[in-house]
């Protein structure tokens, strides 16, 4: 069975050219991946296949057809999963620190990906490809908590709008080095591929996007902080780069913190303990917690109290 998304152009948009209307309204979905749709007949505007170089009006009515996901290269495995929620549209998973989100060079067995593919069998969707079933976003391998899954594409892109349009709410909390100036702050500085380290992320001007980070401090301990975190954007390894950039990397991260790492922490300490959305379904608020692991409670636990 194909899904098929439907919506009316905004006046925004009104004069562009189709691909990249859909681009912009149908969320995760690269231009390429628009053209492909295109090319095999899979839009319309108005009841009439229109081709790439369509351009459309305010209040013309799309209709974009996802193919069918291709035959997946990651296999099922049962492996436990921490579901803090479920329906027939949607699951919100707690991560454990370690596992891997989808399959990659390196990493094909073990990860989120497969566990999903043998709880959900062929009920997750397809707007982001055949590795990637399901995911709406993501989370580093070394950070734990929520995660959202997507069964069906009309929710995938309904959630994904919700990130894009800064509606979708995701709190951390994190041990970060250092002591912050003031309780609570805002971080609005860019991230872009690192100029020279090309598997790093950095806060650059060129050919960066915009990223903004709220943070509050909990509590204060003789060399760390325990702080919350609230994520305006979603950009890679965005907490850890802000945050680095700012003098207090994260404690335990390997990428962005100093040279000698906590190695305990396998990781740097940071959980994603919150997530909200409106259901794409019901419309309804819901916002679901996760508590603190044992690794983050545990390192809590040692840190030296804090004497002004």
């Amino acid at each position: 069975m194909v899904d098929a998304l439907i919506f009316s152009v905004p006046e925004e948009l009104s004069g562009q050219r189709i691909d990249k209307v859909i681009s912009c309204m149908v969320a995760d979905m690269s231009r390429n991946a628009c053209v492909k749709i295109l090319e095999e007949n899979g839009v319309s505007v108005n009841s009439k296949t229109v081709n790439k170089s369509a351009k459309v009006n305010a209040g013309d009515k799309v209709c974009v057809k996802i193919p069918e996901p291709k035959e997946l290269v990651a296999e099922p495995e049962n492996i436990p999963l921490d579901i803090r929620y479920e329906d027939d549209d949607l699951l919100v998973v707690n991560k454990p620190k370690g596992m891997v989100v989808h399959p990659a060079a390196g990493n094909y067995n073990g990860t989120l990906v497969n566990a999903l593919l043998y709880h959900c069998g062929d009920s997750l969707s397809g707007i982001n490809g055949v590795i990637r079933p399901g995911i709406v976003h993501r989370i580093d391998k070394d950070t734990s908590g929520l995660l959202i899954v997507a069964k069906n594409d009309i929710a995938h892109n309904s959630l994904a709008l919700q990130i894009k349009e800064h509606s979708f709410t995701r709190e951390y909390q994190a041990v970060a080095y250092g002591h912050f100036k003031e309780p609570s702050g805002v971080v609005d500085l860019p991230i872009g591929r690192h100029p020279t380290k090309r598997k790093q992320m950095a806060v650059v001007y060129k050919n960066s996007k915009p990223a903004v980070t709220h943070y509050e401090v909990i509590k204060e301990y003789k060399d760390f902080t325990h702080i919350k975190l609230k994520l305006e954007t979603g950009r890679t390894h965005q907490i850890r780069v802000h945050m680095s950039y700012m003098g207090h990397p994260l404690a335990g991260d390997e990428v962005y913190g100093p040279s000698k790492v906590i190695t305990s922490l396998g990781g740097q300490c940071l959980h994603a303990g919150l997530i909200g959305f409106i259901h794409p379904r019901t419309k309804e608020y819901i916002e679901i917690k996760s508590e603190l692991p044992q690794y983050f409670t545990d390192f809590l636990k040692i840190l030296k109290p804090y004497e002004q």
